[in-house]
């Protein structure tokens, strides 16, 4: 082992927590890990990380001599893997994070595409709506939906998502369509009880988001049975438009009230912070804008 694989070993264990997801991370072993650690304390002279059976921090002088190599890793790798990147083509297995939802119908197209492009790669694909730990879980890279909070994370915009209301043809009959979101109260609208304020729907007027109250005779947990309920003519639904896009598209939903659509939910692509991309990893990141079609999502 070289002298930066000592470094990358502290930085690792410092960043992650423990040896053990250290050694997961860099794909080593935990006895390399552990003796990379060794061989930097006794070079530097100090104890830089306290270890117990549960986990390992970085000591008062750790904490200081992590926040001093940093940069130069960092820049050091950047510059290795930008060299090798002009000479080698995308390999190895990518391991992707995605939305449970989103990803079987959006995100394996593009993985499709990327892998028959570059036959050399495999994709480990993990489906997760909460915001997983991608270090602790071996990850390359996630797409999440969402404002992102504060994290070390790295981060690339992908786009917008829109959040619609929506009825069937049969209901519009019946009952007409609101012209303005306080003309809901008119209406039967379809409740999400699971959501964090059921019966609030996030709506732009005036410029302002605006939250408006509805109700209805029918709801449920789920978004699947809302779907059904509103192509059954049930009510209205409100929900991102992605979800119910093939609905629309062959006419068994309608979007209503778009000049009162809130704010577009932003969809980015994540990577850790200090993992410069490699081959795999900037390949599949340069695909993801251009074949992902946000203009009708």
């Amino acid at each position: 082992m070289s002298r930066i694989d000592d470094f990358e070993a502290f930085m690792a264990v410092v960043e992650n927590g423990s040896l053990t997801a250290a050694a997961r991370r860099l794909n080593r072993s935990l006895q390399s890990i552990s003796r990379s650690l060794a061989m930097l304390e006794e070079s530097v002279g100090v104890e830089l990380v306290q270890r117990t059976t549960r986990r390992s921090t970085p000591s008062e002088a750790g904490v200081a001599f992590f926040h001093r190599i940093k940069p130069a890793i960092d820049q050091i790798n950047d510059a290795r893997l930008q060299a090798a990147n002009q000479r080698s083509e995308p390999s190895g297995i990518l391991r992707v994070s995605a939305p449970v939802l989103f990803g079987p119908d959006f995100v394996v197209p593009v993985i499709a595409d990327y892998m028959q492009m570059y036959p050399r790669v495999e994709v480990d694909l993990q489906l997760a709506d909460g915001f997983v730990d991608l270090g602790a879980e071996g990850l390359d890279l996630a797409i999440r939906i969402g404002n992102l909070p504060d994290s070390s994370l790295r981060a690339r915009r992908l786009g917008a998502l829109r959040r619609v209301v929506f009825g069937s043809p049969s209901y519009f009959e019946r009952r007409g369509r609101p012209a303005h979101p306080f003309e809901l109260s008119k209406h039967s609208c379809i409740v999400r009880t699971s959501d964090q304020r059921p019966g609030e729907w996030m709506f732009q007027i005036e410029g302002k988001p605006r939250a408006v109250k509805v109700t209805g005779s029918f709801r449920s947990n789920l978004m699947a049975p809302i779907y059904a309920a509103a192509v059954h003519g049930l009510g209205l639904g409100y929900s991102p438009l992605w979800q119910i896009r093939h609905l629309v598209d062959d006419g068994r939903l309608e979007v209503v009230l778009s000049d009162f659509e809130p704010v577009p939910v932003p969809m980015h692509a994540v990577w850790p912070e200090g993992r410069s991309y490699s081959a795999k990893v900037r390949a599949f990141l340069d695909m993801l804008p251009s074949r992902l079609e946000f203009k009708n999502l």
